[in-house]
Protein backbone atom coordinates (compact mmCIF):
# COMPACT_ATOMS: atom_id res chain seq x y z
CA UNK A 1 0.00 0.00 0.00
CA UNK A 2 1.47 3.32 -0.74
CA UNK A 3 -0.47 6.56 0.00
CA UNK A 4 -0.50 9.54 -2.77
CA UNK A 5 2.37 11.88 -1.84
CA UNK A 6 2.23 15.64 -1.50
CA UNK A 7 5.44 16.51 -4.44
CA UNK A 8 2.40 14.43 -7.00
CA UNK A 9 -0.41 16.68 -5.98
CA UNK A 10 0.99 19.98 -5.48
CA UNK A 11 1.06 23.15 -6.81
CA UNK A 12 4.54 23.84 -8.19
CA UNK A 13 4.34 26.74 -10.15
CA UNK A 14 3.54 29.38 -6.86
CA UNK A 15 3.52 32.77 -6.55
CA UNK A 16 5.34 34.35 -3.60
CA UNK A 17 6.08 38.02 -2.15
CA UNK A 18 9.23 39.46 -0.29
CA UNK A 19 9.07 40.45 3.21
CA UNK A 20 9.29 44.30 2.00
CA UNK A 21 6.37 43.94 -0.87
CA UNK A 22 3.96 46.68 0.22
CA UNK A 23 0.31 46.54 1.30
CA UNK A 24 -0.85 47.36 -2.59
CA UNK A 25 1.55 45.28 -4.25
CA UNK A 26 0.01 41.86 -2.47
CA UNK A 27 -3.25 42.79 -3.02
CA UNK A 28 -2.88 43.06 -6.62
CA UNK A 29 -1.15 40.03 -6.88
CA UNK A 30 -3.70 38.17 -4.93
CA UNK A 31 -6.17 39.69 -7.64
CA UNK A 32 -4.21 39.41 -10.86
CA UNK A 33 -3.36 35.59 -10.01
CA UNK A 34 -6.74 35.02 -7.94
CA UNK A 35 -5.44 33.37 -4.83
CA UNK A 36 -6.59 34.17 -1.38
CA UNK A 37 -3.02 33.40 -0.20
CA UNK A 38 1.02 33.74 -0.35
CA UNK A 39 3.77 33.02 0.63
CA UNK A 40 6.60 35.52 2.03
CA UNK A 41 9.88 34.97 1.17
CA UNK A 42 13.32 36.01 1.78
CA UNK A 43 16.21 36.52 -0.39
CA UNK A 44 16.97 32.96 -0.66
CA UNK A 45 14.12 31.99 -1.54
CA UNK A 46 12.94 30.78 2.47
CA UNK A 47 9.58 30.51 3.48
CA UNK A 48 9.60 33.20 6.50
CA UNK A 49 5.79 33.08 6.45
CA UNK A 50 2.26 33.75 4.73
CA UNK A 51 -0.03 36.67 4.28
CA UNK A 52 -3.63 36.15 3.16
CA UNK A 53 -6.53 37.77 2.82
CA UNK A 54 -7.90 37.82 6.24
CA UNK A 55 -4.68 39.55 7.29
CA UNK A 56 -5.01 42.20 5.01
CA UNK A 57 -8.48 42.54 5.50
CA UNK A 58 -7.77 43.31 9.54
CA UNK A 59 -6.70 46.93 7.97
CA UNK A 60 -10.27 47.35 7.19
CA UNK A 61 -11.55 45.87 10.34
CA UNK A 62 -9.31 48.23 12.11
CA UNK A 63 -10.88 51.19 10.25
CA UNK A 64 -13.17 53.78 12.73
CA UNK A 65 -16.97 53.97 11.86
CA UNK A 66 -18.70 57.34 12.14
CA UNK A 67 -17.96 59.42 14.82
CA UNK A 68 -14.71 57.72 15.85
CA UNK A 69 -15.70 54.62 17.03
CA UNK A 70 -13.88 51.85 16.49
CA UNK A 71 -15.05 49.32 13.72
CA UNK A 72 -14.26 46.47 15.67
CA UNK A 73 -13.33 47.08 19.35
CA UNK A 74 -11.30 45.04 21.34
CA UNK A 75 -8.86 43.83 18.93
CA UNK A 76 -5.66 41.84 20.12
CA UNK A 77 -2.33 43.41 20.20
CA UNK A 78 -1.18 41.60 17.13
CA UNK A 79 -4.50 42.08 15.14
CA UNK A 80 -3.73 45.66 15.45
CA UNK A 81 -0.14 45.59 14.62
CA UNK A 82 -0.91 43.57 11.75
CA UNK A 83 -3.88 46.41 10.93
CA UNK A 84 -1.10 49.22 11.11
CA UNK A 85 1.37 46.97 8.88
CA UNK A 86 2.54 48.59 5.55
CA UNK A 87 4.47 45.55 4.18
CA UNK A 88 4.09 41.96 4.17
CA UNK A 89 6.66 40.77 6.87
CA UNK A 90 4.43 43.26 9.31
CA UNK A 91 1.18 41.27 7.90
CA UNK A 92 1.86 37.72 7.65
CA UNK A 93 1.24 34.99 9.81
CA UNK A 94 4.43 33.42 11.03
CA UNK A 95 5.76 31.05 11.19
CA UNK A 96 4.20 29.36 7.84
CA UNK A 97 2.13 25.92 8.09
CA UNK A 98 4.72 23.97 6.29
CA UNK A 99 4.59 20.51 4.81
CA UNK A 100 7.40 19.01 2.74
CA UNK A 101 7.20 17.21 -0.82
CA UNK A 102 7.62 13.45 0.44
CA UNK A 103 4.37 13.53 3.06
CA UNK A 104 1.69 11.37 2.13
CA UNK A 105 -1.57 12.78 1.39
CA UNK A 106 -2.51 11.67 5.40
CA UNK A 107 -0.40 13.35 6.58
CA UNK A 108 -0.72 16.32 4.93
CA UNK A 109 -4.67 16.17 6.07
CA UNK A 110 -3.85 15.63 9.35
CA UNK A 111 -1.68 18.66 9.85
CA UNK A 112 -4.31 20.79 7.70
CA UNK A 113 -6.84 19.60 10.35
CA UNK A 114 -4.86 20.38 13.49
CA UNK A 115 -3.82 24.17 12.89
CA UNK A 116 -7.27 24.66 10.74
CA UNK A 117 -5.39 26.23 7.83
CA UNK A 118 -6.75 25.47 4.52
CA UNK A 119 -3.43 25.21 2.62
CA UNK A 120 0.20 24.02 3.41
CA UNK A 121 3.27 25.51 2.37
CA UNK A 122 5.74 22.79 0.57
CA UNK A 123 9.51 24.06 1.43
CA UNK A 124 12.51 21.43 0.36
CA UNK A 125 15.11 20.37 3.24
CA UNK A 126 16.15 24.10 3.36
CA UNK A 127 12.75 25.50 3.51
CA UNK A 128 12.87 26.90 0.18
CA UNK A 129 9.51 27.40 -1.28
CA UNK A 130 8.66 24.22 -3.80
CA UNK A 131 4.97 24.36 -3.92
CA UNK A 132 1.43 25.13 -2.18
CA UNK A 133 -0.82 21.72 -1.20
CA UNK A 134 -4.76 23.17 -0.54
CA UNK A 135 -7.64 21.16 0.69
CA UNK A 136 -8.82 20.66 -3.13
CA UNK A 137 -5.34 19.00 -3.61
CA UNK A 138 -5.76 16.76 -1.32
CA UNK A 139 -9.65 15.33 -2.39
CA UNK A 140 -7.69 15.07 -6.04
CA UNK A 141 -7.03 11.64 -4.53
CA UNK A 142 -10.62 10.80 -4.72
CA UNK A 143 -10.59 11.22 -8.44
CA UNK A 144 -8.13 8.03 -9.11
CA UNK A 145 -9.89 5.48 -11.26
CA UNK A 146 -12.09 2.61 -9.80
CA UNK A 147 -9.62 0.01 -11.43
CA UNK A 148 -6.67 1.63 -9.81
CA UNK A 149 -8.75 1.38 -6.25
CA UNK A 150 -9.49 -1.79 -7.33
CA UNK A 151 -6.21 -3.32 -8.27
CA UNK A 152 -4.62 -2.13 -4.74
CA UNK A 153 -7.08 -4.00 -2.47
CA UNK A 154 -6.74 -7.15 -4.39
CA UNK A 155 -3.02 -7.36 -4.86
CA UNK A 156 -1.43 -5.05 -2.01
CA UNK A 157 -4.15 -5.32 0.51
CA UNK A 158 -5.71 -9.10 0.40
CA UNK A 159 -2.87 -11.04 -1.25
CA UNK A 160 0.08 -8.89 -0.43
CA UNK A 161 -0.27 -8.04 2.84
CA UNK A 162 -3.32 -10.23 4.00
CA UNK A 163 -1.80 -13.31 2.51
CA UNK A 164 -5.35 -14.66 1.25
CA UNK A 165 -5.32 -16.76 -1.90
CA UNK A 166 -6.28 -15.24 -5.10
CA UNK A 167 -10.07 -15.61 -6.14
CA UNK A 168 -10.89 -16.21 -2.24
CA UNK A 169 -12.12 -12.63 -1.71
CA UNK A 170 -13.73 -10.38 -5.25
CA UNK A 171 -13.50 -6.43 -5.11
CA UNK A 172 -15.82 -4.66 -6.90
CA UNK A 173 -15.50 -0.58 -6.91
CA UNK A 174 -17.66 1.58 -8.15
CA UNK A 175 -17.24 5.55 -7.83
CA UNK A 176 -15.14 5.01 -4.70
CA UNK A 177 -17.64 2.53 -3.37
CA UNK A 178 -15.50 -1.01 -2.17
CA UNK A 179 -17.42 -4.08 -1.99
CA UNK A 180 -15.95 -7.46 -1.01
CA UNK A 181 -17.73 -10.64 -1.66
CA UNK A 182 -16.48 -14.19 -0.50
CA UNK A 183 -15.46 -16.09 2.36
CA UNK A 184 -11.69 -15.14 4.61
CA UNK A 185 -10.43 -17.99 7.02
CA UNK A 186 -10.00 -16.60 9.75
CA UNK A 187 -12.39 -15.18 12.56
CA UNK A 188 -12.15 -11.64 13.62
CA UNK A 189 -10.37 -10.57 10.36
CA UNK A 190 -13.36 -8.46 8.64
CA UNK A 191 -12.24 -5.80 10.49
CA UNK A 192 -9.24 -5.91 10.04
CA UNK A 193 -9.95 -6.05 6.27
CA UNK A 194 -12.25 -2.96 6.67
CA UNK A 195 -9.86 -0.96 8.23
CA UNK A 196 -6.50 -1.62 5.82
CA UNK A 197 -9.35 -0.91 2.64
CA UNK A 198 -10.59 2.33 4.07
CA UNK A 199 -6.88 3.70 4.70
CA UNK A 200 -6.64 2.91 0.54
CA UNK A 201 -6.43 6.20 -1.63
CA UNK A 202 -9.76 7.10 -3.03
CA UNK A 203 -11.85 4.83 -1.37
CA UNK A 204 -15.09 6.48 -0.28
CA UNK A 205 -16.66 3.58 1.78
CA UNK A 206 -16.42 -0.07 2.19
CA UNK A 207 -19.31 -2.94 2.46
CA UNK A 208 -18.59 -6.22 3.84
CA UNK A 209 -22.20 -7.37 3.76
CA UNK A 210 -21.26 -9.91 1.10
CA UNK A 211 -17.88 -11.18 3.33
CA UNK A 212 -18.21 -14.42 5.85
CA UNK A 213 -15.94 -15.49 7.85
CA UNK A 214 -14.75 -19.25 8.91
CA UNK A 215 -14.51 -20.45 11.48
CA UNK A 216 -10.53 -19.74 12.81
CA UNK A 217 -9.05 -17.20 14.88
CA UNK A 218 -6.04 -15.14 14.52
CA UNK A 219 -5.99 -13.97 17.88
CA UNK A 220 -5.36 -17.62 19.51
CA UNK A 221 -2.61 -17.77 21.01
CA UNK A 222 -0.23 -20.38 20.07
CA UNK A 223 -1.52 -24.33 21.37
CA UNK A 224 -4.87 -22.90 22.11
CA UNK A 225 -8.04 -24.32 21.73
CA UNK A 226 -9.92 -23.03 19.09
CA UNK A 227 -14.07 -21.48 19.91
Amino acid sequence: MRHRRIEELMTREVVSVHGDAPFKEIVRVLTRHRVTAVPVVDEADRVIGVVSEGDLLRKTVDRTAAGDVPAVPGLEAWERAKAEGTRAEELMSAPAVCARPDWTVVEAARLMEVQGVKRLVVVDDRDRLVGVVSRRDLLGVFLRDDDGIRREIAEDVLGGTLGLAPGTVTVEVKEGRVELCGTVPYRGLLPVIERMCTTVDGVVSVSLTRLSEGNGDITTPSGGGRS
